[in-house]
């Protein structure tokens, strides 16, 4: 039987203390939660989730038509209290549309009972009249249900089984009603607060995994051993039989980003032949594939060249010259495709999804459309794009490609300058979250982890901008969340969580700034839910650090060891790889010191035994094999087994010791604006201090009513943003369009008829855009004087869920030859051709007189399904905006 280590044997060494937790060399301390490393391979923990036990009884969810979020305006849910002895709850019939609250009093200390029962009960008469009368139903939004497809009624809410995620909520077959008496009144049966697991259980993990061939970690300190080791053995287990990466435990298969920013992390120092396999399997038609996504994925999502950078991390661990004219033609080819479908030669900037951040819901404003999605310009994807022509041009330089070199180079230094100009924010000194609108953008102040994190990796932002931005970045008592502050009433999964891969890029900022603090509070971050959980979890709630609070969860998530592996690797040993040699940059954490050993490490043809003593970021001695060197590196051609001793200075870092605890916080909710009359008009923000007034992208002023009166005497583009008392903003409003002028245009050039049913479109018809059919489509234009339009599409797409797939439909739009934008067209819900809406806004300064325009599918407009690329169109708007 192994014996735990005793608190003797470490005297006074207490890793890290804070407020919500504590690392020592053994241990994992949280409240009365232990996680204890009995041995290099064995550790306990006794920890619990506590989500079980501690529910509110207060239920907040509301009832959906064919799983959008249409019945009540966003933020207005029912409320019920489910508390009672037996756990047996049932709720009145409610009316669908009219906001039922529960008054009844119940103790303050009250919670929801483990297995409390449901019934929930609607009334849907209404609606189902209304099918019956007009053949629709209109939601209070204005949007109409058509009765032929309608597809049933389903709950959403607050406390599982209930979600709040209505992008998925019409798949999810357990959360419909059903009419069993087909009197209109509909019924569902749930059991809340499923217990977690029984209490005061103490788990262990164990290794029982063979991981001899690969580096041994020893450090003094056995807690870090044993999570090294825990973290090589679930990375060992996440090898499918295929060779391939699968994803988590929960999760299989490959998915292009997450083992993407893996190889990234570690899998390419590790498993380079793993990695290989596994991008190459997110490969088609010589481009690299944007997994299923926000609108049927590319291009409203873009981050896929995240791959790019993957590749390139694997030619310089492994000089692999055959692996890099593999690589090469496929990132240029992603990225030329990306050059017209996303890039914006106004801005210099990408659009696309914020890398990462795929859940429209959990990140953006509700009333955001996947095609607003598309047209906006996202911190963490516009670095992801910057770092990928760097290394696209270095390749190009490697293959003697001068002018591909000079290409990228360039572009990638417009998106660099870019990025720099658009989303810093000296007030803040970090940088903000994404510009979006319509056709004026405003940026989200909001902190954004990963996009923060890369600006630093990737040298976006200058040395004295990451000393700033790491000093500066909010951080929670678990770890540094997704984004801050947090979107009110959204469950936790993206929105107030943490993400112990994105932790790990944080380390690896902090560390490459210098500040010791935030690495060593960063390094807790990732040990803490580790060695509690006795997995790599993929995430957790960022308020209270519980892995059971958010929406989805997954154990051994490879992207989540990935990072954890590379701790040791990229910051402890500081392993810096080049094309010709391998550089020693380490950065040990003055309460890590002492001693760090990595044995059996591979460095292509060579087996290094490396030997820290001391602490700091600078090195006093670099030995090879008993030999003293210049220059703490090694080169390439380096052969056999050879020893590495570094000698740490002992220094503390230049850098001041900041960092910004931040409490958790929550925005305002955003408003809901309207016009009428002059006026423009919202529904009260409880917290609001006051209201800024956003015009054509600009704040002009503030109020403290939820009102305010205009006179427009030309084209103007309205949102109002609420800020609270701690000087927090909401997300804008909805862009209301004042004083448009407009004028709207049926296709005048297509050919063939669709075959597809569908209602709600003017006019005589619409026209079926497919691969086959009208693959171009004119339109001719009056344009009334020389000014600046808006041009855009009212469409449908019904070949997907508006949440996943990969069926977007896109186009290039041309006057002539002359490009013009990419029209893009996501989908709006499984066969939901009746759901019409706009495209994106393109704009454009057109001369006086008659033009035609073209919607063409070209090459470079190849959806990531590949077969189906459809939409149909209504009708070409056109708005004048200024002169």
């Amino acid at each position: 039987m192994e014996k735990a280590p005793s608190s003797s044997q470490y005297p006074d060494k207490t890793i890290l203390k804070s407020e919500a937790y504590s690392i020592l060399p053994d241990r994992v301390v949280q409240g009365r939660y232990e996680a204890r490393a009995l041995s290099p391979t064995r550790i306990s923990s006794n920890y619990e989730s506590p989500a079980d036990r501690h529910k509110s009884p207060l239920l907040y969810f509301k009832f959906s038509l064919n799983g959008f979020d249409n019945e009540m305006e966003w933020g207005k849910n029912h409320q019920l209290i489910c508390f009672a002895p037996d756990g047996l709850c049932e709720s009145p019939v409610i009316t669908f549309g009219q906001q039922f609250i529960h008054t009844v009093s119940i103790p303050t200390d009250s919670f929801l009972l483990p297995r409390s029962s449901l019934r929930l009960r609607l009334d849907l008469r209404e609606v189902l009249a209304s099918f019956r009368q007009s053949g629709y139903f209109t939601t209070f939004n204005g949007d109409k249900i058509y009765r032929r497809d309608f597809k049933g009624v389903f709950v959403a809410g607050s406390i599982l089984p209930l979600s709040w995620n209505f992008d998925r909520l019409a798949f999810q077959k357990d959360m419909q009603l059903h009419d069993a008496n087909g009197d209109g009144i509909y019924e569902i049966n749930l059991q809340l607060n499923p217990p977690i697991r029984q209490e005061g259980a103490t788990r262990q993990w164990k290794l029982t995994t063979n991981i001899s061939e690969y580096p041994v970690y020893k450090p003094e300190q056995v807690l870090l051993e044993a999570l090294y080791n825990l973290s090589l053995e679930e990375m060992v287990k996440d090898v499918e039989p295929d060779n391939t990466f699968r994803t988590g435990l929960e999760w299989d298969g490959v998915w292009t980003r997450d083992v993407s920013y893996s190889t990234l992390l570690s899998m390419a120092i590790l498993r380079p032949d793993i990695a290989r396999n596994s991008l190459l399997q997110k490969v088609k038609n010589e481009r690299i594939i944007q997994d299923t996504g926000t609108g049927g994925a590319y291009p409203v999502s873009t981050d896929r060249v995240i791959w790019a950078v993957a590749a390139w991390e694997i030619y310089l661990v492994t000089g692999d010259a055959d692996w890099l004219h593999t690589a090469y033609p496929i990132i240029k080819n992603s990225v030329n495709d990306d050059a017209q479908n996303a890039y914006d030669p106004e801005t210099g900037l990408v659009r696309g999804e914020s890398s990462f951040l795929d859940w429209r819901e959990q990140t953006y404003p509700d009333w955001m459309q996947p095609a607003d999605i598309y047209d906006s310009f996202c911190l963490g994807t516009n670095a992801v794009h910057y770092q990928t022509n760097v290394v696209l041009a270095r390749m190009a330089e490697i293959l003697q490609d001068k002018s591909a070199t000079e290409k990228y180079q360039r572009q990638a230094e417009k998106i660099k300058k870019s990025i720099n100009e658009y989303f810093w924010q000296p007030d803040k000194n970090y940088y903000g979250q994404y510009l979006y609108g319509r056709i004026f953008k405003t940026l989200s102040p909001r902190a954004e982890a990963l996009g923060a994190a890369l600006c630093v990796l990737f040298d976006i932002a200058d040395p004295e901008k990451q000393r700033q931005l790491v000093q500066n970045m909010p951080l929670n008592d678990f770890g540094i969340p997704c984004i801050y502050p947090q979107v009110p009433d959204i469950p936790a999964y993206h929105n107030n969580a943490v993400w112990p891969f994105v932790q790990a890029f944080w380390s690896l900022a902090a560390a490459k700034s210098g500040n010791e603090k935030a690495l060593l509070q960063s390094l807790s971050d990732i040990y803490r839910p580790a060695a509690l959980f006795l997995t790599n979890k993929e995430n957790f709630t960022a308020t209270d650090g519980d892995f059971s609070g958010t929406q989805i969860n997954s154990d051994q998530m490879l992207w989540s060891l990935a990072g954890h592996l590379a701790q040791v690797y990229k910051i402890l040993f500081g392993l810096h790889y080049e094309p010709e040699k391998l550089v020693f940059k380490p950065f040990v954490p003055r309460a890590l010191g002492k001693y760090h050993n990595l044995t059996n490490f591979r460095y292509r043809q060579a087996h290094l035994d490396i030997y820290i003593t001391g602490y700091g970021n600078r090195i006093n001695s670099f030995h090879l094999n008993n030999q003293l060197l210049d220059y703490p590196e090694i080169p390439a051609i380096l052969t056999g087994k050879n020893i590495i001793r570094i000698t740490l200075t002992g220094n503390t870092p230049e850098a001041e010791e900041k960092i910004n605890m931040a409490p958790p916080a929550f925005s305002p909710a955003t408003p809901q604006v309207v016009l009428a009359n002059k006026m423009l008009s919202w529904s009260e923000i409880p917290e609001a201090q006051y209201y800024k007034i956003i015009h054509n992208g600009e704040e002009t002023g503030i109020t403290r009513q939820p009102q305010i009166s205009i006179s427009p005497t030309a084209f103007g583009e309205y949102q109002i943003i609420a800020v609270d008392a701690q000087h927090l903003a909401s997300f804008a409003s909805e862009p209301v369009w004042v004083a448009p002028e407009q004028a709207i245009y049926k296709p005048t050039s297509f050919q063939e008829e669709s075959e597809i049913t569908s209602i709600g479109y003017t006019g005589i018809g619409f026209v079926e855009i497919s691969r086959e059919k009208n693959i171009e489509v004119s339109f001719n234009i009056f344009v009334p004087g020389p000014c600046l339009y808006a041009l855009d599409f009212r469409y449908a797409n019904g070949s997907g869920p508006i949440s996943t797939q990969n069926k977007c439909a896109f186009r290039t739009l041309r006057r002539g030859d002359a490009f013009i934008g990419t029209a893009v067209f996501p989908q709006r819900g499984d066969h939901q051709w009746s759901n019409w809406g706009f495209s994106n806004v393109i704009t454009a300064r057109l001369s006086a007189g008659e033009h035609v325009v073209t919607l063409r599918l070209e090459p470079p407009n190849e959806n990531m399904h590949g077969e189906v690329n459809l939409a149909l169109l209504d009708y070409l708007r056109l708005t004048q905006i200024k002169d």
